[in-house]
């Protein structure tokens, strides 16, 4: 039997920054080496970030992250932290073309093993994801060779992130060497009713090796993925031994009893490992959040993460009173400080005063910044010359209101907000330049029913901490509508909110035909309608800002349709 102090470096790196992230690394080293830990991990790609995309392509970037690595090694032996084992994944590159594998200098995602100084092992991602998200199966090449690790008497097998999904590679290794612990790091992005898989996978994996299992998880946004962490030990029964919370940078100590084995035929014997008896761990048990909490805080940390990482320091958005701009203000609000938010009155000749009251309200609730620009006298210049009538007219509006977010941008240095949300995303309820224009979408993988229940929880937040609600009652109660024209209603172009966003869900996510939604129950004729709006939207959404992706389908990472198309659903009008 053998304990090893192992910790957890749930962290949030910037993709491209690679001093930036060595400091990270450095800085969480110090922090848990003076505490005695004798191996600290941190999550896949943490050097360059992640993902880095085609970046990932460019021999110097390539290079930078191979010298960054073993710089890193000899700055954590400079630092006092040469005993510490540190695993740290970063971006490396064949140095000579593979057999049909790929061109030379393919790049390889991989781990550093650092220790007194060097780089004394290094590992290859063995299994390649082939979906949406990622794609990476064009970058990375599969590695070959397991990397067994010998701390004392315990042996420590290491696999990356989708190396756990399957039972071969790593997990057959463990197994096979009689390994005492899986090691796993990861970049895995945060997606809502997931169902605790993490978890779940982890304990079957645990099971199948026969081994304790470390999963290490990134956080942050980087552009529309959101990191949430949750890394966690669970013990070779499946037993959750410690987890880290959702969605914060924390360094997860913990203190393992690991079995006595064999010595592998081939292993990387480290060590001797010394312990400071002084200073012990109680492993924490993180409680998951629950939604729409979870989502809330993957959308702020997604926007706060975007604005900070791209050097914006405040955004403008238009606040029209409704209950969109008014969730989007709060995100911001909480994401960087009501001081950093701008919100932007425009009232037109069909805006309610209700609408203006609402918006002034929401800025005294939250301390946001707020002015008001009365669009119709720029409305009318436009109308001398162009003399629009019917949806050109009310779209002009829109696109006026556009351009003064964008002007304002322009000369203040403000990142432009968008407020839609995925329904009206989906279906095409946006104008082109005008209400969809803009640096970031904070909303717009969030559909209409979600939008309510996240300002109605944050709300209820408020509340239970003697708070001041953030978002007016009138914005969640109210019907929601453009007001680009008299009385205007959103139920008036669109169904029921709470039945579109079903029809939506089946439809995008899960790719169901117009027959299958008949058989669910879906009106044949609004079934015809909403995929045939939705399809005909494409263009409009390939022209939309990025935002923050909380679902397993969402519009431009995950979901892409040719807009240049002849292909309808089938009618069951």
């Amino acid at each position: 039997m053998s304990v090893i102090r192992l910790t957890l470096a749930q962290v949030n790196a910037k993709v491209g920054d690679l001093a930036a992230n060595a400091l990270l690394v450095r800085a969480a080293a110090q922090q848990v080496g003076a505490a005695g830990a004798h191996l600290i991990a941190f999550p896949e790609m943490v050097l360059t970030g992640y993902p880095v995309e085609d970046l990932a392509l460019r021999p110097a970037f390539q290079a930078a992250s191979r010298t960054a690595l073993v710089t890193l090694a000899q700055d954590l032996h400079s630092d006092g932290l040469g005993e510490l084992i540190a695993l740290v994944g970063y971006l490396d590159h064949l140095e000579t073309a593979p057999q049909a594998a790929g061109p030379r200098n393919a790049p390889i995602n991989a781990v550093g093993v650092l220790h007194r100084g060097k780089v004394v092992a290094r590992y290859t991602k063995h299994h390649l994801p082939n979906y949406g998200v990622f794609d990476e199966a064009r970058y990375f090449i599969p590695g070959t060779e397991p990397l067994l690790l010998r701390l004392n008497n315990s042996t420590i097998a290491v696999a990356i992130c989708e190396d756990l999904w399957q039972s071969g590679g790593p997990v057959t290794w463990a197994r096979e060497n009689k390994a005492d612990l899986l090691l796993v790091m990861n970049a895995s992005p945060y997606e809502r009713d997931k169902d605790d898989a993490r978890l779940k996978l982890c304990q079957l994996r645990a099971v199948e090796a026969g081994c304790d299992l470390a999963y290490v998880n990134l956080i942050g946004g980087q552009d529309e993925l959101v990191f949430d962490g949750d890394s966690m030990v669970v013990d070779k029964h499946g037993n959750l031994l410690a987890r880290a919370p959702q969605f914060e940078s924390t360094l997860l100590t913990i203190d393992l009893e690991l079995s006595s084995s064999p010595e592998p035929v081939s292993c990387i014997a480290l060590g001797p490992l010394t312990w400071k008896a002084e200073i012990t761990y109680e492993p924490a048990i993180a409680p998951r959040l629950a939604e729409p909490d979870e989502v809330y805080q993957a959308l702020t940390l997604g926007l706060g993460d975007y604005i900070r990482k791209n050097g914006f320091k405040s955004v403008i958005l238009g606040l029209s009173g409704g209950i969109d701009s008014a969730l989007v203000a709060a995100l911001a609000c909480d994401a960087i400080g009501a001081a950093n938010v701008f919100g932007v009155s425009m009232p037109s000749v069909y805006s309610s005063e209700h609408s203006k009251d609402d918006a002034s309200d929401l800025a005294a609730r939250t301390g946001l910044n707020l002015r008001t620009i009365a669009i119709a006298p720029m409305v009318d210049a436009f109308q001398e010359s162009l003399h629009l009538t019917g949806l050109a007219e009310e779209n002009l509006q829109a696109r006026v209101r556009g351009t003064t977010l964008m002007a304002l941008s322009n000369q203040e240095g403000h990142l432009v907000l968008t407020t839609g949300n995925k329904s009206e995303l989906s279906v095409g309820y946006s104008t082109l330049y005008g209400d969809s224009v803009g640096g970031f979408a904070p909303i717009k993988d969030v559909p209409k029913q979600l939008v309510w229940a996240l300002a109605r929880w944050r709300n209820a937040k408020a509340l239970e901490l003697g708070q001041t609600p953030p978002i007016p009652e009138n914005s969640i109660e109210k019907a929601p509508s453009a007001e680009l024209r008299p009385d205007q209603k959103d139920s008036d172009s669109l169904p029921d909110y709470e039945v579109l966003d079903a029809l939506l869900e089946a439809y995008i996510s899960g790719d169901m035909g117009a027959s299958e939604l008949v058989a669910a129950g879906f009106e044949p004729s609004l079934v015809d309608r909403v995929s045939r709006l939705t399809d005909a939207a494409e263009y409009k959404r390939r022209q939309s800002p990025p935002g923050t992706k909380i679902s397993l389908r969402a519009f431009g990472r995950d979901r892409r349709l040719p807009i240049t198309s002849g292909w309808q659903e089938p009618n069951q009008a």
